[in-house]
């Protein structure tokens, strides 16, 4: 089964991870961050990867550091359910629509990390929760997942649905990326022999 447990714990905040990447999208996300879980739940329904969080932050400052970690920990816990990548399909993309929001997400599960990042929302806060953070999620999950990703915002002008189409988006390239590909699933992706 390709499951992973990771707990983080620092100075600034304490979190843990359950994900089964061979899931139904089943999720029990609570961070403290009300729309980020909200995000983390799209995540996790749209790739079919079961995922449970908990979070715990000195919110008494900012999100930030809680969003941040988290999203170092899922890679964390995507990297160990991954194992050696033998039989997975690694590359996806996914152009994905929601109302006035078009986005396109573009992964490589490759090790090598590296965030190419187009997406520009109008407003500096979804309710209480700062847009700037959308990034610094993805940030630290594609370095601490080893992935490569490219997010492009090709519409949208409401912030709320840029921020959902993201996640959606990245989901569904993901979900995709992760699945074993039935031709060649006893082969590692790469004439390397190894990712």
């Amino acid at each position: 089964m390709r499951k992973a447990s990771v707990t983080r714990a620092t100075a600034e905040t304490e979190i843990t991870i359950d994900i089964n990447l061979d899931g139904s999208g089943t999720y029990d996300n609570q961070t403290g961050v009300g729309f980020f879980d909200h995000m983390l739940d799209q995540l996790s329904r749209h790739s079919l990867i079961d995922m449970t969080i908990r979070a715990k932050g000195d919110y008494h400052i900012d999100d930030h550091h809680t969003v941040e970690d988290v999203g170092i920990a899922l890679g964390q816990a995507l990297t160990q359910a991954l194992g050696d990548k033998r039989g997975i399909r690694r590359y996806a993309s996914c152009l994905l629509p929601m109302d006035d929001a078009q986005i396109r997400a573009a992964l490589d599960l490759s090790a090598r990390p590296f965030l190419i990042w187009n997406n520009d929302m109008p407003t500096q806060k979804i309710g209480t929760f700062d847009t700037e953070l959308v990034r610094e999620f993805f940030q630290a999950f594609s370095t601490h997942g080893g992935i490569t990703l490219h997010v492009d915002q090709l519409h949208g002008f409401n912030s709320h649905h840029i921020a959902e189409a993201t996640f959606k988006a990245v989901a569904r390239a993901l979900r995709d990326a992760v699945e074993t590909d039935p031709r060649k699933a006893d082969a590692v992706p790469s004439t390397k022999g190894t990712l």
